[in-house]
């Protein structure tokens, strides 16, 4: 079982990038996906969730400008991040929940995290 994680870059204030994260695996199940992220300063940072139904959570620092989305059929789960701000230069790390065919309990995973800097 895989995440991995894409789209990060360089961007200036104001400007837009979209983040993928795709769970791969044989006979997987996901449940609920999500972003965090890892400042400078080293803190963790919850960005925003989705489950699998498509209920979401949006971090107050991020509400209004960044918007989470997932394609069950392609396991994948994006982050749509517009209006973007010095303040959320960080590594973002993808996280999911996935159970493997015969597995009873759902498992923790984190992606290999992508670099975001806003710097004009």
């Amino acid at each position: 079982v895989q995440l991995q994680a894409s789209g990060g870059g360089l961007v200036q204030p104001g400007g837009s990038l979209r983040l993928s994260c795709v769970a791969s695996g044989s006979d997987i199940s996901v449940a609920g996906m999500g972003w965090f992220r890892l400042t400078s300063g080293k803190e963790r940072e919850f960005v925003a969730a989705i489950s699998s139904g498509g209920s979401t959570n949006i971090a107050d620092s991020v509400k209004g400008r960044f918007i989470i989305s997932r394609d069950n059929a392609k396991n994948t789960v994006y982050l749509q991040m517009n209006g973007l701000k010095p303040e959320d230069t960080a590594v973002y790390y993808c996280n999911a929940g996935i159970r493997r065919r015969g597995q009873q309990r759902y498992s923790d995973y984190w992606g290999q995290g992508t670099q975001v800097t806003v710097s004009s």
